[in-house]
């Protein structure tokens, strides 16, 4: 939801065109979040269809301006005002990485840490170098682009952590012998269930036997 309601807000500043607006959201945001004029225009047509913005004139350069009506003035009133919401299940991928390889059997889970922790640390000093070299900012595009930074400078040094405490945390699973997952059974054959030699509740009346 970010793009979008970027977009409206940015909007909400004045009309505005696609390539002018990619060029908008990429310098408010300091160019860390790439992003293509058709994904930007997918938006529009969106936003066109939700009733909070609306299709105005064209310029002889053929560029089509997009207004914000007063439904989008509130929309972008209500994201700024409200908290983002995080989800309560994670889809990141090196977490999800780490819990299918902890149950595969021979998987060498320590240095799928290791590779990582090496990964993630070699970005967080070049994050640190990008930040330090503009950490006095003198225009509000230099502080936007910092204060995404500084996220993701939080993200690395939090994923480190969390890769540090996984590393104990296998350890001490290893120490107590516990192992992967056994590799897949044998899938069920469809069809008619196999013959047993179980009695039915009627044989074993018959035979004087009670099956619990």
């Amino acid at each position: 939801m970010s793009v979008r309601q970027s977009i409206l807000a940015i909007l909400d500043q004045g009309s505005s065109y696609g390539y002018r607006l990619r060029a908008e959201f990429e310098r408010r945001t300091g160019s860390t979040w790439p992003i293509n004029v058709g994904q930007i225009y997918n938006t529009l047509d969106r936003l066109e269809r939700d009733g909070l913005i609306v299709k105005g004139d064209t310029d002889t350069d053929g560029h089509v301006f997009y207004s914000i009506t007063t439904a989008g003035h509130d929309e972008v009133t209500r994201w700024l005002r409200s908290p983002v919401q995080r989800p309560e299940t994670t889809r990141d991928e090196l977490a999800i990485k780490l819990a299918v390889a902890v149950t595969l059997p021979g998987v060498d889970i320590a240095e799928i840490v290791r590779v990582q922790r090496m990964s993630t640390m070699t970005t967080l000093q070049q994050l640190t170098r990008a930040k330090n070299s503009g950490d006095d900012p003198e225009s509000t595009d230099e502080l936007a682009w910092l204060l995404v930074i500084d996220s993701l400078i939080f993200q690395a040094e939090a994923e480190i952590r969390w890769l540090d405490h996984s590393s104990s945390r296998l350890a001490r699973a290893k120490d107590r012998g516990l192992a992967a997952s056994e590799p897949l059974a044998e899938p069920r054959r469809r069809g008619r269930p196999a013959r047993t030699d179980t009695p039915t509740t009627a044989q074993a009346a018959t035979d004087g036997r009670v099956l619990r």
